[in-house]
């Protein structure tokens, strides 16, 4: 449906008016919503271009036919990284566990694609709020993806996490930082898995990961993808990709050119 900038706006309304409800427009690349919360669980569905998101300690990535559940109250942010056709699913419900990355089934898209139909505020009883209560129920059925990155709160650490996110690519082991940062490699080994669960070389490559979903998204060469992320080799890159995915680089490619 065609949208106004006005409707990117974040919604003014203190309670939900019906159980769950449905925002979709287009988000031009590079348009951001800052920190914020609300008392109500949102799913952000991006069912082409890719989000990233943030809370204060984690980073997430949302392609193609992925969406990111946020529960009520958490402070959260946005950015496209490219033009998003954007689905925005409020729901007066929680569910189990934190934020996370989603895979979109096939039957949510289809749903998602019927209730834009609907008028947002839409009466109780009738079509619409049965199909929406399909909706959040299909919700609570998502399997998780892989496509978050937990962030440190130690502020030597952060100088290290922000430093990669601009550069990826950057080969400078932990030794190297912990002059730049003035801790101790021992200091820095310890706080990154006691902050983030992962070793320092864990979370870089983590951090590659995802960096290279969002380049494949943008239609990158597998090749390229790892050349310019710092894989020694194209196969090397296939392997860890397919060892943290599940599946190739190529075959996940596909699965975010599926139909809107």
């Amino acid at each position: 449906m065609p949208q106004t900038g006005q409707e990117r706006e974040l919604p003014r309304f203190r309670s939900l008016p019906c159980a769950v409800y449905l925002r979709a427009f287009e988000m031009p690349a590079g348009h951001r919503v800052e920190m914020h919360d609300h008392p109500w669980g949102q799913l952000m569905y991006a069912a082409s271009g890719t989000l990233r998101a943030s809370t204060e300690r984690h980073s997430y990535l949302v392609p193609a036919q992925r969406a990111l559940w946020i529960p009520p109250g958490v402070r959260h942010a946005a950015e496209a990284c490219n033009p998003v056709l954007f689905r925005s699913l409020y729901l007066d419900r929680s569910l189990p566990g934190g934020c996370r990355v989603l895979e979109v089934s096939g039957l949510l898209r289809e749903l998602l694609l019927r209730a834009a139909e609907f008028p947002r505020e839409y009466p109780p009883g009738g079509e619409a709020e049965r199909l929406m209560q399909v909706v959040a129920d299909e919700v609570g059925r998502l399997r998780e993806a892989p496509l978050n990155l937990p962030l440190p709160g130690d502020p030597r650490l952060r100088r290290i996490t922000d430093a990669l996110q601009a550069d990826p690519a950057d080969p400078r082991g932990i030794s190297d930082w912990a002059g730049l940062v003035g801790a101790s490699r021992r200091t820095l080994a310890r706080l990154f898995r006691e902050q983030t669960q992962l070793s320092f070389r864990e979370w870089r490559q983590r951090l590659r990961l995802l960096n290279a979903v969002a380049a494949l998204e943008e239609g990158a060469s597998v090749t390229r993808v790892a050349s310019d992320l710092g894989y020694d080799s194209t196969s090397a890159f296939i392997s860890l990709f397919q060892r943290h995915f599940g599946q190739t680089p190529g075959c996940f490619a596909r699965s975010l050119r599926l139909p809107n």
